[in-house]
């Protein structure tokens, strides 16, 4: 997670100038569909934590500044919730489970309500060594010391627990309620869900998601230039280059690192995004430099929606496409297409 932050920040900026910069393009098309800014708003599980019915209220601010939002398969607010609240499409991210027929079902119920696009995520056959989880208490069994604790934790946030907490129902757990109608406490959701991760998916399992799915299928979680490459192969759509935000397997590249090889790779067969350390216009003015047709951003939107609900992740995009805008207009880019690695410093 560090490295994802820190090599970002690393990349220096060439500033031009005495460029007409008085008219900037920053809308884009994705996986065939126009975006207002090359920005989507990423999967994040149990997003409803955050605030109440979280994904609906980021759904609705990513309409409002065009860009897409993507549904987690463990949201706390369901596919037809989201639906039914933004009225507009929006992504659906999916975890290979081993109930396949809950899976199939899921999709299923994706296209009804119109997503365009399925992002595969295929960095979990095994879960991570994810220590915050146990020190937050995020655990299939829990010490009733720590239980103690969580409830105190609880009791000193009057204001979550009437509004999120009791007012917003994130026990829910919208897309999986008919497979773990029982799963009315953390600990029993995510018992079932570690135990949904299939540690035997292989390439060959991509025909059985395109059996069921029938629009964009794009793969979040690559990392590697053959694994890259074994994608364009198998006719994926699009790649997100992500280490799931630095929590699945320490010590491999940050993504920023990890995209230029892929991008050169394999950026003529397939679209290439890009997620992990993104914090500001800045950041994704250097990824689309170094070749990622769009970014998606995780932590802050969860982050704006936690402070201030809808209107807090509308106020981030804003801050996002300004601060694009400035990038811009100080490298001499009208374009986000024109942004290459030619507005970059070399390394020191």
């Amino acid at each position: 997670m560090r490295a994802n932050v820190d090599d970002l920040d690393a990349i220096r900026l060439r500033q031009r100038v005495l460029r007409d910069v008085s008219k900037l393009q920053l809308s884009t098309t994705v996986l065939g569909e126009q975006l207002a800014m090359p920005v989507v708003l990423a999967p994040v599980g149990l997003g409803g934590m955050f605030a109440r019915r979280a994904e609906v209220q980021a759904a609705r601010a990513a309409r409002q500044r065009g860009i897409p939002f993507c549904e987690s398969t463990v949201s706390i607010a369901g596919i037809e919730e989201v639906r039914a609240a933004t009225e507009q499409q929006f992504w659906f991210q999916l975890y290979v489970m081993r109930d396949r027929e809950y899976a199939e079902g899921l999709m299923a119920r994706a296209e009804a309500a119109g997503c365009p696009v399925l992002v595969l995520t295929v960095d979990l056959a095994v879960v991570g060594a994810r220590y915050r989880d146990v020190r937050n208490g995020m655990v299939a069994t829990l010490p009733a010391a720590k239980k103690l604790v969580r409830a105190l934790d609880f009791a000193s946030h009057p204001k979550w627990l009437r509004d999120v907490a009791i007012g917003g129902k994130p026990h829910t757990f919208g897309n999986l309620e008919a497979a773990v109608p029982e799963a009315k406490s953390p600990e029993a959701f995510r018992s079932w869900v570690d135990a949904q991760f299939d540690p035997s998916v292989t390439w060959d399992d991509l025909a059985w998601v395109r059996e069921h799915w029938h629009g964009k299928l794009v793969l979040k979680g690559v990392l590697d230039v053959d694994d890259a490459r074994e994608a364009a192969a198998r006719g994926v759509d699009g790649i997100v280059v992500s280490n799931h935000g630095g929590r699945q397997l320490d010590d491999t590249p940050s993504t920023i690192t990890a995209l230029p090889p892929i991008v050169e790779a394999v950026g003529d067969s397939l679209e290439v995004l890009m997620d992990g350390g993104i914090r500001s216009g800045l950041d994704v003015a250097k990824a689309l430099a170094l070749g990622a047709r769009a970014v998606m951003v995780g932590r802050p939107w969860a982050w704006a929606v936690a402070a201030r609900g809808e209107a807090g992740v509308a106020h981030m995009l804003k801050i996002l496409r300004s601060e694009l805008e400035v990038v811009m207009s100080l490298t001499g880019a009208t374009d986000v297409a024109d942004l290459d690695p030619s507005m970059l410093l070399p390394p020191a």
